[in-house]
């Protein structure tokens, strides 16, 4: 995708020009994003997916006037002709190409924060309250109408002691209804509410916003696997593969400290010595390459890979035609010459055509990329084939 190029799913503006007057910055409401739009997945379809318990869902729906919410799975969902009730469905990509598809026309936004498509069936007035979320949201019609109240209210305070998280001062500034096709943007902090109107499904494509405090973490995690492949233990979760860190397998010396008559007493030397040993891991970009890569790269929990291309073996060669294709399920990311794929750091570099097909998810056999494949890349690809993460697609 050229980042310069204008596209109907933004309103006819560049992906480059979105990123840098809306994103983040204010919502963008754009009429018949994709006109005519049909997805791939019908009510009756959601009803049956949230019958499943591999899929992570909630029925959310108000009785009486108090808020009601209980996580799936659901055998039975309440009947459209009952009022005021919604089912959300998780990590949809992760169960329907079609749905993967409509997820990866977003790609103009980093793969590293792309997160999932979320779909919200609901019967008339259902909704979910007046919110806010800490992430960005893409929120596309699907079928049927939903009417949005939008605010950029700064009093956020929320509802005490209810089981969703409901606005308690929300003020409405502006409105829309949308029909299928329309798509409506909203960066973090926008307080929203969205009410349907008859028989509704709207789509959310959400994007990762991981706090601070969670990178940090990772990193010092990470940190600390280094170590532990240095001294030969085990890596650890963040550890695919890690570089070994500083040596550090010496033992703590205090040679020459003289006698205490406080024993309770920490030692400062003990205490500097911590220090300087910290002081000797080094906090770099490779390092939090290698949590970012292994972290953002892990499957959905409802991943699910199967090698229905078993039977084909490339055999250090690649068939004539036809294209190598990533699953829908699978993760990849690359940084420098180093390439991630479902939470692990590959064995090889990231080369051209490894790029490539990280990028465009699909490598053409034919391709000119394709065709300067090393052996050895071609075998991990063969490798991939095995796990179900990648797919061969005959083009006759």
């Amino acid at each position: 995708m050229n980042p310069d190029t204008p596209i109907a799913l933004l309103g006819g503006i560049s992906p480059r020009t979105f990123m840098k007057k809306y994103w983040q910055r204010k919502p963008l409401l754009v009429r018949q994003a994709i006109p005519g739009f049909s997805p791939s997945l019908s009510i009756r379809d959601i009803r049956e997916l949230v019958r499943r318990e591999e899929v992570e869902s909630r029925l959310i729906r108000q009785v009486k006037g108090k808020w009601q919410m209980k996580a799936g799975p659901f055998n039975r969902l309440p009947s459209m002709n009952q009022p005021d009730w919604t089912v959300l469905a998780q990590n949809v990509d992760a169960h329907d190409d079609g749905m993967a598809e409509l997820l990866h026309q977003f790609r103009f936004i980093s793969d590293a924060r792309l997160d999932d498509a979320m779909i919200s069936v609901a019967s008339d007035g259902g909704g979910v309250g007046p919110h806010f979320d800490s992430y960005d949201v893409f929120l596309l019609q699907a079928h049927g109408r939903r009417h949005w109240r939008l605010s950029r209210q700064k009093d956020l305070t929320l509802e005490e002691n209810l089981p969703l998280k409901i606005l308690k001062h929300f003020e409405a500034e502006q409105e829309y209804v949308l029909e299928p096709g329309d798509m409506l943007y909203l960066p973090p902090q926008v307080a929203h509410d969205g009410v349907a109107k008859g028989e509704c499904m709207t789509i959310s494509i959400g994007f990762r916003a991981p706090k601070l405090a969670a990178l940090a973490r990772g990193v010092l995690e990470a940190a600390g696997d280094q170590l532990m492949a240095r001294i030969g233990e085990d890596p650890g979760l963040y550890g695919a593969q890690p570089q070994p860190g500083p040596r550090l397998d010496q033992h703590f010396t205090d040679r020459g400290v003289d006698a205490t008559a406080h024993p309770a007493l920490l030692p400062d030397m003990l205490v500097q010595a911590a220090l300087d040993a910290v002081s000797r891991i080094k906090f770099d970009d490779k390092l939090a390459s290698r949590f970012l890569g292994s972290w953002l790269t892990e499957p959905s929990p409802a991943a699910w890979f199967d090698p229905s291309n078993e039977d084909l073996d490339l055999a250090d060669t690649l068939p004539e035609s036809g294209a190598l294709a990533l699953d829908r399920c699978t993760r990849v990311i690359y940084r420098n010459n180093e390439l991630y794929i479902n939470g692990e750091l590959a064995p090889l570099p990231a080369s051209p055509a490894l790029r490539e097909l990280a990028d465009a998810r699909r490598l053409d056999c034919a391709s000119r990329t394709a065709r300067r494949l090393k052996p050895a890349e071609i075998d991990m690809l063969n490798d991939w084939l095995a796990e179900g993460w990648l797919h061969y697609q005959d083009s006759t």
